[in-house]
């Protein structure tokens, strides 16, 4: 299933020769707008190719056993589901949920605080975080793919460079090209309202479609246009997830990051090492006050194969993210909200019977190449 997963997303870009190079084959694109490609890294079959091959080598941890696709597996919807947050070197775990790479190439920025504001610059981040892929530095990936044949054959065919030529520029660019290759959309829902086809989402899930449009208001934050659909706002909001967690000392944890910060303190290792600071959201990267415990809208799509939820995987089930929404933002009304909390959080009065629709419509987001994983 992994193998046959990872494949469909370049098969046709591999195949169809350099008229395909610019993306991946239309099937999958229903409900979805033309993937952005910058201009100083284009898309070409030989660069997706090796992109492939350097997301997935194990040999660019300092165990020689975790990749990229250990977090982010074909067969998972590009996630490590149903892991709560992501487990690295020697077992080691950090902090937040791993989000799927589907559709990451739409993202205005990367990581669930927004730390880095393209797919080049996220990709060579996991390597040397310690509780990722352990590297001191990223000389240990160089040497590799300095020395190996095979490196030495698709770097040349990607960017017409070879041995001591080859920088980590050129790997970002490559893991880069063949993560804008995997894009889903064709979804039940893309083809009942992009399609035309009003058979194709069950009676529940329209209903359902009805709440996220209306009372539950879901797309003020998990967008749909006429034209196509991303389910992302692409903005950070405080919605109180776990936010308990610091809630009495925030003011003193945030000053105290930023005076770490200022003295020279890694973001991406910071808050994957330290849970407190973690908690501290866009906050670590804006340094802005309102940004204190927001994160980034994730889209929905395949929202159903990637349990479970949030930043830090905290809550488990669609059900459970439904119900802590009708609550405003908490798992039990009675629990209290954050001085931070966005303001268009608000409890939402939905039915039992609206919050089971709504999911129905939630697990009508899988695309057809995935519909085999939910069985």
């Amino acid at each position: 299933m992994k193998a046959k997963l990872a494949a469909i997303g370049i098969a046709a870009l591999l195949l169809a020769g350099p008229a395909a190079a610019e993306g991946p084959s239309r099937d999958h694109l229903l409900g979805l707008p033309p993937v952005p490609v910058p201009a100083d890294n284009p898309m070409t079959p030989a660069k997706v190719e090796l992109g492939e091959k350097l997301f997935s080598d194990t040999r660019f941890s300092s165990t020689g056993e975790v990749s990229c696709a250990t977090c982010h597996e074909a067969g998972k919807a590009f996630t490590d589901s149903p892991r709560r947050v992501s487990q690295g070197i020697e077992g080691l775990t950090g902090t937040r949920n791993a989000p799927t790479v589907l559709n990451a190439a739409y993202l205005r920025a990367q990581f669930w605080d927004g730390r880095e504001p393209d797919l080049e610059a996220q990709s060579t981040q996991p390597f040397l975080n310690p509780v990722e892929m352990g590297l001191a530095s990223h000389e240990p990936i160089l040497r590799v793919i300095r020395d190996d044949p095979d490196y030495q054959r698709l770097f040349e065919a990607a960017f017409g460079k070879s041995g001591e030529a080859v920088t980590m520029a050129e790997v970002a660019k490559a893991i880069a090209s063949f993560e804008r290759t995997l894009v889903a959309g064709d979804s039940p829902f893309d083809r009942y309202r992009y399609g035309g086809n009003k058979t194709a989402m069950s009676a529940a899930a329209v209903r359902g479609l009805d709440v996220f449009l209306n009372e539950g208001r879901c797309v003020s934050c998990h967008t749909i246009s006429e034209s196509h659909a991303l389910f992302t706002d692409s903005r950070f909001h405080n919605i109180n997830v776990s936010f308990d967690k610091i809630a009495k000392g925030v003011d003193e944890l945030a000053v105290s990051y930023l005076a770490r910060k200022a003295e020279g303190a890694d973001v991406d290792i910071t808050v994957l090492t330290d849970e407190s600071a973690s908690e501290l959201g866009r906050f670590a990267v804006s340094e802005q006050w309102r940004d204190v415990g927001a994160f980034k809208t994730p889209t929905l799509r395949n929202v159903a194969l990637t349990a479970p939820y949030m930043h830090d995987g905290s809550v488990k089930t669609l059900a459970d993210v439904v119900r802590f929404y009708n609550n405003g933002g908490r798992h039990e009304a009675e629990d209290p909200l954050n001085d931070f909390q966005s303001g268009g959080m608000r409890s939402l009065d939905l039915s039992e019977d609206q919050q089971k629709d709504l999911v129905a419509f939630l697990e009508a987001l899988t695309s057809s190449r995935f519909a085999d994983a939910k069985e």
